[in-house]
Formats: C-alpha cells, sequence, structure tokens
C-alpha cells in the first residue's frame, strides 16, 4: 500500500542533480529575487514611516509595517535594518552638508542588470 502512495506522490518530480551552470544561474536568480523582494519592502516601510510620521516614532512605524505584513524574522531584520540606514542618511552631516553644497554624494544607486544581453550573448556563440 505505501508503495502504491509512494509512485502517485513522489518525493520529487525532478532529479535533484543538475548542471552546475544552471545551479549558479538558479542561485543568481533567487538572490536578485530575493533583493528584489527586500527593495520593495524598504520602499513600502519608507512610505509607511512618512505616512504615519505625525502619529507614531519612526521605529514604531517599522515595527507596525513588519508586524502588519507579517514578515519572517531573518527578513523583517533585514529591512527595519535598511530602513534604519535610508531614514539615517539625512542625518549624517557630511550628507547633508554636501547636499546643500550641490556637491554629489557617493550614491549606493544599483547599475542596471544585464542579464537579457549576456543571455543573448550566449545564443549567438551557440549559432556561430
Amino acid at each position: 500500500m505505501w508503495s502504491f502512495f509512494k509512485r502517485l506522490f513522489p518525493e520529487n518530480l525532478f532529479s535533484r542533480k543538475i548542471d552546475p551552470g544552471a545551479e549558479r544561474r538558479l542561485r543568481l536568480a533567487q538572490a536578485r529575487a530575493e533583493e528584489s523582494i527586500i527593495r520593495s519592502h524598504v520602499d513600502n516601510a519608507l512610505m509607511f514611516v512618512d505616512t504615519l510620521a505625525e502619529d507614531m516614532t519612526f521605529d514604531r512605524a517599522i515595527d507596525s509595517y513588519v508586524r502588519q505584513m507579517s514578515i519572517p524574522e531573518p527578513l523583517a531584520s533585514t529591512v527595519a535594518t535598511r530602513t534604519l540606514v535610508i531614514l539615517g542618511q539625512d542625518l549624517v552631516p557630511y550628507r547633508r552638508r554636501a547636499r546643500e553644497e550641490g556637491t554629489p554624494v557617493a550614491d549606493d544607486s544599483r547599475p542596471p542588470l544585464r542579464l537579457g544581453e549576456a543571455a543573448e550573448a550566449r545564443q549567438r556563440g551557440k549559432r556561430a
């Protein structure tokens, strides 16, 4: 009877071993997806803080956002920390002074990813 269920509901549908190149691409895609989720949560937490600025302190607003969104703990700490970092950037004197003087400040904006171009180049290489 047990073997019947094992055939009907296999533990996994695909083999566990995958090509090392595919595994690297899979890990890169997973890392990008996780980073996008974190960025979205941070943006939304900042909006939450801004909206509730008159009603509660920023740390309570961040905690409230994390609780309302039911963000699990490892991710919740990351979101809270990154939100606080962005909020604190305006408090750092050299950044504030540089903005007032019009001097460019080192920005941690991310360069655009070119994964589509990499995939096209790989396809061109296979055709040649």
